[in-house]
């Protein structure tokens, strides 16, 4: 591990930190526009192949759930082979089977090219964290991890509004074959900006020594909870997502496609929650920073419950800050918190993220069904509730000494 004073570290103002901050956010506008970009478009898949809410999720359920298991494999790949390349191959193998799935007609062809690009998807987030931790002064970690995950929710917004719109006014299997095309030209860029890592050692790792790799972490007195963090943020963030569109196709407010796909623009506030969380939590430290922000969270769960949508939007930007903030602030902290092994310890926090996308993002389904919009609510209340009990336990606990 580069110690902190080290000259090759990456600082903030310079340009090589504003090169390797706009590809990684190219790198994560590719790689969360091609996950995300079916969400909006559930209620079409409903419709169009003849299968319930729930099994309409498997579209963004089935690609997080192998991201996340992908991810405990390709982490130990990267320290054998290194971070660039790993990134970018995983760039191009999933906006190339984007384009594939988009001209697939059967649901369940569609849905293997969908768990497939979720696979190759992996390298990105399996990775970058542990780049980040590696290259960057200890003083430009935070506000770099918030521009990384602010250009991951440029791309989830911008694969969201394409694919909403274009579903409207063209078809959404263009739409998501544009996003596709979209996702290649990031890659190019990330390809041609992200500088060679200057502080990896590349080393032999025999496969038998990787659950020891990983199994360490468990052991510390934070990871598992800040690990615990990323699963229920996550899993609780998807499920508003998932099913607000549900809700407002139907009566009272019955909108437009477009007007939902518009919607979830709402995505740029977590563009600016992200770095401002970032900076904040290197101002005013990591343990006060991610409690309210996971209160924001909760309280915004709580305004969707309202029948005004006025109300129900400002509740999704609630939401949507506080996740991103919380995300920020707890990405960054198992960065700095993992001494040795980052991009295993990375690769957990990421695992147990996207786990809590596929599976609770799937569970509010079964909620929605039997209760409606409350059930959701409730489910993803208590979540939330969880969430904050143990970003309260994580204010308390005691800084490393090394």
């Amino acid at each position: 591990m580069a110690s902190e004073g080290n000259e090759r570290l990456i600082r903030s103002g310079t340009p090589v930190f504003r090169r390797t901050a706009l590809a990684l956010a190219a790198a994560g506008f590719s790689t969360f526009a091609v996950l995300y970009a079916v969400q909006p478009l559930l209620p079409i898949f409903a419709d169009e192949f003849g299968v319930s809410p729930a099994e309409s999720s498997l579209a963004l359920s089935l690609p997080c759930g192998l991201l996340a298991v992908a991810l405990l494999v390709v982490s130990p790949l990267s320290e054998i082979w290194g971070r660039k390349p790993v990134m970018l191959a995983s760039l191009f193998a999933s906006a190339v089977l984007t384009i594939v799935a988009a001209l697939v007609p059967s649901w369940h062809g569609f849905l293997v090219l969908r768990a497939l690009s979720g696979l190759t998807a992996s390298g990105l987030p399996a990775v970058a964290m542990a780049y980040l931790a590696e290259e960057m002064d200890a003083q430009a970690i935070g506000l770099s991890m918030g521009l990384l995950v602010g250009g991951n929710a440029l791309g989830g917004m911008s694969g969201r509004l394409i694919s909403g719109v274009m579903a409207d006014h063209v078809n959404w299997r263009i739409g998501l074959a544009t996003i596709g095309g979209l996702a290649l030209v990031a890659a190019l860029a990330f390809w041609r900006w992200l500088p060679p890592a200057r502080n990896f050692v590349p080393r032999r790792m025999a496969w038998r020594e990787v659950p020891g790799s990983f199994g360490h972490h468990f052991r510390d007195a934070g990871l598992p909870w800040l690990f615990a963090e990323g699963f229920l943020l996550m899993g609780g963030f998807v499920c508003i997502y998932n099913y607000i569109g549900f809700r407002l196709l139907d009566p009272p407010f019955s909108l437009s496609q477009t007007v939902i796909g518009l919607i979830f623009s709402v995505y740029i506030a977590g563009m600016v929650s992200s770095p401002v969380a970032g900076e904040l939590a290197s101002r005013f430290g990591r343990r006060r920073v991610l409690w309210l922000a996971t209160a924001l969270g909760l309280a915004g769960i709580l305004m969707t419950a309202a029948d005004n949508i006025l109300l129900i939007v400002a509740g999704v930007v609630v939401v949507t800050i506080g996740f991103f903030g919380a995300h920020s602030v707890a990405s960054s902290w198992v960065g700095r918190r993992a001494l040795r092994d980052r991009a295993q310890a990375s690769s957990v926090y990421l695992c147990l993220y996207y786990l809590g996308s596929s599976v609770l993002g799937t569970a509010g389904g079964w909620f929605f069904a039997h209760s409606g919009w409350t059930g959701v609510v409730l489910f993803v209340g208590g979540l939330y509730g969880l969430a904050l009990a143990i970003a309260i336990r994580l204010s308390r606990l005691a800084p490393l000494t090394v």
